[in-house]
């Protein structure tokens, strides 16, 4: 075999592995990409049923229920302007209470109930997620112009 087939034949390996570890590294990114919907969103329409993604809002006032299995908790988010129930198994973070801000991921369910998987509450008086506070933002935006 020639110098320049054999220069060929590796450089084709080489191409067609490189190619194969970026289809991986792209398929790993596209499974495990977590997408953010405020409760709006949700109730639009705009969500996928059954996929995971983020919900985030404030914990709406008297919406906290436990469950008589002591594990699963119920409570509601809300952006002031939709409300989304949600359903979660296992303990809550210290800081997670109604009116303060709270990040839920899991999947949205036929029945409209979101199932969370993972609850993040904000970290102190003045923390509020970015996207948490950026829907709260827009749907006062969207609350004021309807007043109007």
């Amino acid at each position: 075999m020639k110098a320049r087939s054999k220069r060929l034949i590796l450089v084709g390996t080489g191409v067609v592995l490189f190619g194969a570890a970026v289809a991986l590294v792209l398929s790993a990114f596209q499974q495990n990409l977590v997408f953010f919907h405020t409760p709006t969103e949700v109730v639009e329409g705009k969500a996928p049923l059954g996929k995971t993604f983020r919900i985030g809002g404030m914990v709406e006032e008297g919406s906290i229920r436990r469950d008589a299995d002591g594990i699963t908790v119920r409570f509601a988010i809300t952006d002031t302007a939709k409300v989304i129930p949600v359903s979660y198994q296992g303990s809550l973070p210290d800081l997670f209470k109604e009116g303060k801000g709270a990040v839920v991921q899991g999947s949205l369910g036929p029945d409209g109930l979101f199932r969370a998987s993972e609850v993040l509450a904000k970290h102190d008086e003045n923390y509020m997620p970015p996207e948490a506070a950026h829907a709260v933002a827009e749907a006062h935006k969207a609350a004021a112009t309807l007043k109007q």
